[in-house]
């Protein structure tokens, strides 16, 4: 069987879009960010007459800081997220209900996080901003070289690594937040991600009916990135330190038994030479 074209897979995808997106709505739960704000313990900084931020404030643990600003620039970085997404499902067309809704979805992460430290000092707010400000020019596979090689299951399968990524890191994340409202926030925002992380799964299982070993290799492309949430994170080496073991094997293995069962791996017949051979890495990497 001939691989299809990339405008003949988006058009065998666009047929599995109803279905997903009706899913992914019916398992979402709306939430307002600033809900779980504990606004009642701010107040001004010096511009405004107040205080500005004393590092002695700060009660968060040195883990804890080092995840929470990877997890938000993380965030803040969407814009990239999204170009990547847009370059070929645009959001102006049929793919909006998988473009523009998860943005939505995924933008009120970085408010409801920022929000959090800042109001209660967790964090210093100049330096955050600093950093945001460089990561987001910096951006998210944004130069030609990344970018031009992604073909559409390239993108999907980046996205579902992704996501699942969140959720595992956020588990670790609130074992060390030490803080009720926190650990809150970053439970809303850690089943967001597992319902992203379930529905790009599903558009990759329509792609295994419409392309079995375009799929299968974009998988294990995806796979064998190795890019753990902060990794991409300008001056960020004490902190990622850190959190080094956020993404150890275990992790690992959890992350590509996700993508293989929500593509049913196990039960994939019939594929060329290469496609077989990345089969097989993608289940070595599940250590079932």
């Amino acid at each position: 069987m001939n691989a299809l074209t990339e405008d003949d897979l988006i058009i065998a995808l666009e047929k599995a879009l109803p279905e997903i997106a009706e899913d992914h709505q019916s398992a979402a739960a709306p939430w307002n960010p600033h809900d779980w704000v504990p606004w009642d313990d701010g107040r001004n900084f010096g511009f405004l007459g107040g205080a500005d931020f004393d590092p002695s404030e700060a009660f968060l643990s040195d883990e804890a800081r080092a995840g929470l600003l990877a997890l938000l620039l993380t965030k803040d970085n969407l814009p990239s997220y999204h170009r990547v997404l847009a370059k070929h499902f645009p959001a102006f067309s049929d793919w909006r209900q998988l473009v523009g809704v998860w943005t939505a979805e995924d933008n009120r992460h970085a408010i409801v996080l920022r929000d959090y430290l800042v109001v209660r000092r967790a964090i210093d707010p100049v330096d955050a901003e600093e950093r945001r400000r460089i990561h987001v020019t910096q951006g998210y596979r944004q130069t030609p070289e990344q970018v031009e090689p992604l073909g559409p299951l390239d993108v999907l399968a980046l996205m579902a690594v992704h996501e699942n990524q969140c959720v595992h890191f956020i588990k670790r994340l609130s074992a060390v937040a030490g803080d009720e409202a926190l650990v809150e926030i970053l439970t809303k925002i850690s089943n967001d991600d597992q319902g992203q992380a379930t529905t790009f799964g599903a558009f990759l299982n329509a792609g295994i009916v419409a392309d079995q070993d375009a799929t299968v290799l974009a998988i294990d492309r995806a796979l064998a990135l190795d890019e753990p949430i902060g990794h991409d994170i300008a001056d960020f080496d004490a902190e990622r330190a850190l959190i080094a073991d956020y993404e150890n094997a275990e992790v690992k293995a959890a992350i590509a038994a996700a993508l293989a069962d929500a593509v049913k791996l196990d039960t994939v017949s019939g594929l060329g030479e290469e496609a077989e051979a990345a089969r097989t890495r993608i289940l070595a990497r599940t250590g079932r």
